[in-house]
């Protein structure tokens, strides 16, 4: 997906609410910042040779627009939906007609959690979930969107 020479895309999408993280329940989701995360993908990325783009919308049609506008462009993508996760269909469509390895990110654990975050409509459209591991998730999903597109096991 990307230019002879030019090192492969992969757009970062935050969802609803992690413009509040380093702040909002610090106790789950702990104290580094959306930028924190962000700084530690691009860093991954750039080690793997791979360019990190990166949207935050609380706004859900505003991110399934990104999703359409990466198709032919991005060659992965990396999703923490935040609240969107459990009933964004519109979402689950836009990553399904994603040509791509799409891995699904949460900062906590949601299966641990609540019971209506149990439910995950972007996981049947995720080739990977990395969960509960907290801010090493950023790193860890850029790591396996490297593995995925190389073939590596």
């Amino acid at each position: 997906m990307s230019p002879a020479g030019h090192a492969p895309l992969v757009l970062l999408i935050s969802g609803p609410n992690l413009g509040l993280l380093g702040s909002r329940q610090p106790e789950i989701y702990g104290t580094s910042t959306l930028d924190d995360h962000v700084e530690v993908a691009r860093a991954a990325g750039s080690a793997s040779g791979m360019a990190i783009e990166h949207i935050h919308s609380d706004h859900e049609g505003t991110i399934v627009e990104a999703v359409h506008a990466a198709r032919g462009r991005a060659a992965a993508i990396v999703v923490n939906a935040g609240a969107l996760t459990h009933y964004s269909w519109a979402l689950h469509d836009a990553l399904a007609a994603f040509d791509g390895p799409v891995v699904e990110l949460h900062l906590s654990n949601p299966g641990a959690r609540e019971g209506w975050r149990h439910r995950s409509v972007v996981t049947p459209v995720a080739t990977a979930v990395i969960a509960g591991v907290g801010g090493a998730g950023y790193r860890l999903a850029v790591d396996a969107v490297a593995a995925l597109l190389s073939g590596r096991d």
